[in-house]
């Protein structure tokens, strides 16, 4: 079992058939520029072109010092494409509720200010959020701020990591506050220039 690497990327969420050579380029420029690790999470590509997109970025990360991937939700295609992780959101079943071939991965969990303790009981990894306010938590959830981060880490049965509108130069603060890395939706791979964005976050985190 292999926790994600403290610079993780998340993958839009929005991409439709046909777009999949758009984000692996992305994904290259990025590895080049110092990330690590990819979470996919496509929930509108079927699940032929989801694994097809997965098994692409597996080659793609293995050629960059053995990165990681991991997958959102979809567990049986986790298992199939070889991904080191599971990542599960609100609607899915809750880490302690896994069968156990899913032990394999790390199973991750987006967490909230606001879930039971018991929410988080058997995952191997947290993204905690949102950090700062984002355009996707717009009216949904307010961001907690740093306080809110550290509560969180130092509740947490598990390694933590930022997630929600964090910047390069937010890196400092979120490992200060007691997370183990930074996640980023936007930050990155929607970038203008992916790999000039992975390397202005890659070189926030100390060495």
């Amino acid at each position: 079992m292999r926790l994600p690497p403290r610079l993780l990327a998340l993958t839009p969420g929005t991409l439709r058939a046909g777009l999949e050579p758009a984000l692996l380029a992305a994904c290259s420029a990025a590895l080049e520029g110092g990330l690590r690790g990819v979470l996919l999470r496509e929930p509108a590509l079927d699940e032929r072109a989801f694994l097809a997109l997965a098994r692409a970025l597996r080659r793609l990360l293995d050629g960059a010092d053995g990165g990681w991937l991991g997958v959102h939700d979809r567990g049986h295609l986790a298992l199939l494409c070889g991904a080191d992780g599971l990542h599960l959101g609100f609607r899915s079943l809750a880490p302690a509720e896994l069968p156990p071939a899913y032990r394999l991965l790390a199973v991750g969990l987006s967490a909230h200010a606001g879930d039971p303790a018991s929410r988080w009981a058997g995952c191997d990894y947290l993204f905690f959020g949102p950090v700062r306010p984002t355009a996707s938590k717009a009216g949904v959830l307010a961001p907690t701020g740093f306080d809110g981060l550290a509560q969180a880490a130092a509740r947490a049965p598990s390694p933590v990591w930022a997630l929600g509108g964090m910047t390069p130069e937010d890196v400092p603060q979120a490992l200060a506050s007691g997370a183990r890395g930074v996640a980023t939706l936007g930050g990155i791979l929607s970038a203008a220039d992916p790999g000039a964005a992975a390397r202005r976050y890659a070189e926030a985190f100390p060495a």
